[in-house]
């Protein structure tokens, strides 16, 4: 708690004051930041006890402006548990947001899909996921934060959900949904593992975005998650994959999530 605090009596006094929508930029995912009227940015390493990201293609800094006539605060970059962070460390910045006032929470993220339905450069709407990284609400409860054992029967806001899916079918923009499973990286899976990840359920696999919804249902924070698929995980064709070939196939997908997340923006 004094954590929380330290961090958000230091935006605050930076200027950053009532934010509406906390928004989180994953991977390749940082065009956004183009299309917000930045009244601040600051450098996770200047915050009090945020993770500092140590990823390349990760930027690191939190971003306040107005976008579609609203306050939003972005996280342009976001840390990992296989940079050695714990889930509660990665979260920490969530739970600010909240204290600084955001009403809700959009998250996005890079995948892989077992789901061969679903190819390169589309998109899928998170409807509920499998989280396989250690919980963020392991160790003591902070009842001012939330309850100790939070209901967790519908983890994306269906409220936003179905704005999204309307948004997307409004804009001609192909949306899946489905379910995301978060594993710890950082190498990709093997064959055997798509094959598991599949088998239980998902399909999608990426690395992150679990434990900040997880904590934001804690705190009844409504949150949407939208992923962008880079890369198809066929365990029965699985081709070596490069890191720049998956960042191409985000940027490429970058447009159409921006489109829907401002126009969702606006409608909030």
């Amino acid at each position: 708690m004094e954590k929380i605090s330290e961090a958000t009596e230091f935006l605050k006094a930076r200027g950053i004051e009532d934010p509406e929508i906390g928004i989180i930029l994953g991977s390749g995912l940082g065009k956004m930041i183009g299309k917000i009227e930045i009244i601040h940015r600051i450098n996770y390493e200047d915050i009090p006890h945020f993770p500092i990201s140590t990823v390349e293609f990760h930027h690191g800094e939190l971003v306040f402006g107005m976008l579609a006539g609203k306050k939003v605060l972005v996280m342009h970059g976001r840390s990992h548990t296989y940079e050695g962070y714990t889930t509660q460390e990665i979260t920490l910045p969530i739970r600010v947001m909240k204290v600084l006032g955001i009403k809700y929470l959009l998250a996005s993220n890079a995948c892989g899909t077992m789901n061969l339905e679903f190819k390169k450069g589309e998109m899928m709407l998170m409807v509920d996921h499998i989280n396989l990284l250690p919980n963020p609400l392991i160790g003591p409860n902070y009842d001012e934060l939330g309850p100790r054992f939070p209901d967790m029967s519908q983890p994306y806001s269906k409220f936003l959900n179905d704005k999204i899916i309307r948004i997307a079918e409004k804009l001609n923009i192909t949306l899946h949904q489905g379910v995301y499973v978060a594993v710890t990286g950082p190498n990709l899976e093997t064959r055997a593992e798509y094959r598991f990840l599949s088998r239980i359920g998902a399909d999608v696999v990426g690395m992150s975005t679990t434990p900040e919804a997880i904590v934001a249902n804690q705190m009844s924070l409504p949150v949407a998650a939208i992923s962008v698929i880079t890369d198809e995980c066929d365990p029965d064709n699985l081709k070596v994959v490069d890191i720049n070939e998956i960042l191409l196939h985000s940027s490429r997908a970058e447009t159409g999530l921006i489109k829907v997340y401002t126009e969702l923006i606006k409608e909030l």
